[in-house]
């Protein structure tokens, strides 16, 4: 049986003009700036004026870590929401922006699939509104200012030795991880070693995820440290005059994108950093707005619960007093069945013992979830090879843990395919049941507290830090930093740091190679093992197979 590919679903949709999107939130034509027929941002008024009212129910859904398999963590999130609006509930759907790096790369695309997408689909994966472009550039404006500042006599005494502020780009290009600068003598500066991080790694992209206003903006902005002294003080952004003309270049950024499902809903798609690297969230102005207009937001937070759950609760959740009503855990049965040992080639073979051995890396989540006081669901997302003696399986573990997994089939029928998850979680989102709790406080050190997540959350027995990095740690302690959750940047694909190990590894250790200060977004990022804050494109991207086709239309998006 032949199955209508992602991009042919979404070119059919039969989307309605994005004035009538908003009306279904109380957005008027007037507050919208449209960007064509079927997108447009939310004025900074409108928001402002929102202020006051109360917020609605806040959903979180997050997955066990991704496997070649498949999980669709966006298209249930997607699904949800069209599901909460189909029985009877004004929902919003609030999810990050695609990064150019990862759709060329390995995913494609991500805007959702099947008959639960976000549309217009080419456009969000590609140049969408320019939010990307706008931060790349006030990223890089920064960039060219400390260049330029040390080249005009350096007033602010920049040691040049110590400029930690990297360049970026929205593409996966691992020969400019580590490079040189200012070669060709003195008209061009003084030659220093630099490299570039991929966009959605940028400070800025944080920044803008967690800023609440222009103000705090420009004020986070000023904040971020470009370099140190030879007497090892900080510099900052501020100093060398940089945070007013970056914040020129993200006024129009700052300003959520409203866009529709397939079914006509509405859905904030703003901001878009990534998981592995950075505190994988969609921007606090997005959800803040959307919580104040519709009584159900359904929002995602990237890769597996370790890490963008654990994020959103930790940074996101501490920073703008968020807390979620309800978190939905997304998993397959492929995926399952792949954690219990079978071979990508061999997923389609119904194999029940395979299922209950792969669960463990399902329960680990859950109990990581529910560590947050927060009660949790399992949506099993469905697979047309699925079995039912295998989809049981999965009840049967999830209930012996005391929470319940529901069968979805979002991906094939839309929102009738996900009405009895949508029933649940709104019976749970109004039931009050979430005491939720940050894993750690702000007072303890930050050592202790990228221990406790790899504790507590990886399972790991031990931290493994240098002297450099301890006393590193100390000094930003010492700087008046310490009070800042951790951002753990680490392999999506696994509890600990080797991609390759599955399901829910225990006796295992954590190495932090680097620590960064990210000082204005308000975190400290411990990069661990051997993740990359700028990917290569794997041995066959899928650049490769995107194309226009004889119609001009676009095809290989996914």
């Amino acid at each position: 049986m032949s199955y209508k590919t992602d991009i042919e679903i979404a070119r059919e949709a039969s989307k309605r003009p994005i004035q009538e999107i908003g009306a279904k939130l109380g957005i008027s034509a007037e507050d919208l700036v449209p960007y064509g027929h079927d997108k447009a941002k939310v004025s900074a008024e409108f928001i402002a004026a929102q202020a006051d009212k109360n917020n609605g129910k806040l959903i979180l859904v997050t997955a066990i870590n991704p496997t070649p398999a498949g999980e669709g963590k966006t298209t249930t999130t997607v699904g949800l929401g069209d599901g909460l609006n189909a029985i009877g509930k004004k929902a919003a759907i609030c999810i990050r922006e695609a990064s150019l790096g990862p759709c060329f790369g390995m995913k494609g695309g991500a805007a959702g699939g099947g008959y639960a997408q976000v549309v217009p689909m080419e456009d969000m994966n590609l140049h969408f509104t320019g939010d990307f472009h706008a931060i790349t550039s006030a990223h890089n404006l920064l960039s060219a200012m400390i260049d330029n500042h040390i080249y005009w006599g350096n007033s602010a005494d920049i040691d040049t030795r110590r400029v930690v502020w990297r360049r970026v780009m929205d593409m996966n290009d691992r020969a400019l991880r580590d490079i040189v600068t200012s070669l060709g003598g003195v008209p061009n500066g003084f030659p220093r070693q630099a490299g570039f991080d991929i966009t959605v790694a940028s400070e800025v992209m944080a920044i803008l995820c967690l800023a609440k206003n222009l103000d705090d903006l420009q004020k986070r902005l000023g904040d971020i440290i470009i370099a140190y002294r030879r007497d090892r003080s900080p510099v900052y952004c501020r100093d060398i005059k940089a945070d007013g003309a970056m914040t020129v270049l993200l006024k129009d950024a700052m300003q959520p994108n409203l866009v529709q499902t397939l079914e006509n809903n509405p859905a904030f798609v703003h901001g878009g950093p990534f998981a592995n690297i950075a505190h994988g969230c969609n921007s606090v102005v997005a959800t803040t707005t959307a919580l104040k207009i519709a009584d159900y937001v359904v929002t995602e937070a990237g890769f597996g619960a370790d890490l963008g759950a654990e994020k959103f609760m930790n940074i996101k959740c501490r920073h703008a007093g968020l807390a979620p009503d309800a978190v939905v855990i997304v998993a397959t049965v492929r995926a399952m069945k792949m954690n219990g040992g079978v071979k990508k080639d061999d997923l389609g073979t119904e194999n029940v013992q395979a299922v209950k051995d792969g669960c463990a890396n399902l329960g680990r989540h859950i109990e990581n979830v529910k560590g947050f006081g927060v009660p949790a669901v399992v949506a099993i997302n469905h697979f047309v090879t699925d079995t039912d003696a295998e989809v049981d399986a999965i009840k049967e573990y999830v209930a012996s843990l005391g929470s319940e997994a529901i069968l979805c089939k979002h991906w094939a029928n839309g929102s009738k395919g996900i009405e009895e998850l949508a029933t649940r979680v709104a019976e749970i989102a109004e039931s009050g049941m979430s005491q939720f709790q940050t894993l750690y406080p702000n007072e303890i050190g930050l050592f202790k507290k990228i221990e406790t997540v790899a504790k507590r959350i990886y399972r790991a027995d031990e931290v493994l830090a240098d002297k450099k990095i301890r006393d590193q740690l100390k000094q930003w302690e010492e700087a008046g930093y310490g009070h800042l959750p951790v951002c753990m940047a680490k392999t999506q694909y696994s509890f600990t740091t080797d991609p390759n190990v599955r399901g829910a590894p225990t006796g295992h250790s954590i190495p932090i190679r680097e620590v960064r200060l990210s000082a204005g977004a308000g975190f400290v990022v411990a990069i661990c093992g051997e993740i990359m804050t700028m990917p290569g494109l794997p041995r066959v991207p899928s650049s490769e197979s995107i194309m226009l086709n004889d119609q001009g239309q676009i095809e290989g998006l996914f």
